[in-house]
């Protein structure tokens, strides 16, 4: 009975243990965006930042959040984010999950050849197609528009690998239950397989929107017309003539442009958990 007893002791010891690290590497992690919320509610940042970095700010107030509030044109960055966010998530999703049932349950030639080819994609760096596809979108006539950055969501690899990986943990079965019944391969896929979705398409909508969110180089690049700026652009342009930042400002800025990340990911990371759960299903 003793020797139970320590062991259960040592255990418990051995988690707390674990938990106690982890919790400590939680807070490094944490560390800069907590100081960068505290530097955004420190009134006098911009014009001397806090150091040494602390917590909570000395003097609290919205005074930045004012400043950046006030000419209007930070919504109208979050406008034109979301627009692109959300043309982008729809594409992402539409492509990704018609292409992974394809790859997934379809039969056709060329099948493992185009997912060799989507697999490389995933291998090419972003910068390189930069040019190609600024030659390609300028002789359309669609550059300084929305379109440039929307449109490459329809080809989004890892999107693309991931549902076929989710298709492949649904069992065969319920297709050939429906095949047997006499129901085309596009009634199978929008009242069998669709309405099972729900996670990874959550996942989907996390993955597309952090990305589109957070795109810098591509919209800076097709986007001259400063109406149009997106958040992260609108952020690398607010700075002083000298090109030095106020402090305040640029850290309210930067708090308020991640919001909606956190807020989408808050709202669909029970999802997320479903989806590696239901990763445990095998195919028949």
């Amino acid at each position: 009975m003793k020797k139970n007893g320590s062991n259960k002791s040592k255990k418990l010891t051995i988690e707390i243990i674990k938990v106690v690290v982890l919790f400590c590497f939680g807070l490094i992690m944490m560390g800069p965006f907590i100081w960068m919320v505290s530097v955004s509610f420190e009134r006098m940042a911009n014009i001397q930042p806090p150091f040494p970095p602390r917590l909570f700010p000395k003097e609290f107030s919205f005074f930045n959040y004012e400043i950046i509030l006030e000419n209007g044109s930070l919504l109208k960055a979050y406008f034109n984010s979301f627009i692109v966010a959300l043309g982008s998530v729809a594409l992402n999703i539409f492509s990704a999950l018609l292409a992974g049932y394809a790859f997934s349950k379809g039969v056709f030639k060329g099948k493992k050849l185009l997912f060799v080819i989507i697999l490389a994609t995933m291998m090419i760096p972003g910068e390189i197609t930069l040019i190609p596809m600024y030659m390609m979108f300028n002789k359309v006539g669609l550059l300084n528009t929305f379109y440039p950055i929307i449109f490459p969501s329809l080809l989004f690899g890892f999107g693309i690998i991931l549902t076929k990986q989710y298709f492949d943990k649904l069992p065969n079965s319920l297709r050939e239950a429906a095949q047997i019944d006499g129901a085309s391969e596009v009634r199978i896929f929008t009242k069998i397989f669709l309405p099972l979705t729900g996670p990874i398409s959550a996942t989907l909508i996390i993955l597309s929107f952090m990305r589109s969110w957070n795109s810098f180089i591509w919209p800076m690049i097709v986007l001259s017309d400063q109406k149009l700026q997106t958040v992260p652009i609108y952020l690398a342009s607010f700075s002083m003539e000298d090109g030095t930042r106020y402090a305040g400002l640029t850290m309210g800025l930067a708090t308020a442009s991640i919001l909606p990340v956190i807020i989408v990911f808050l709202f669909l990371q029970k999802y997320i958990i479903q989806s590696v759960a239901l990763s445990g299903l095998k195919g028949e």
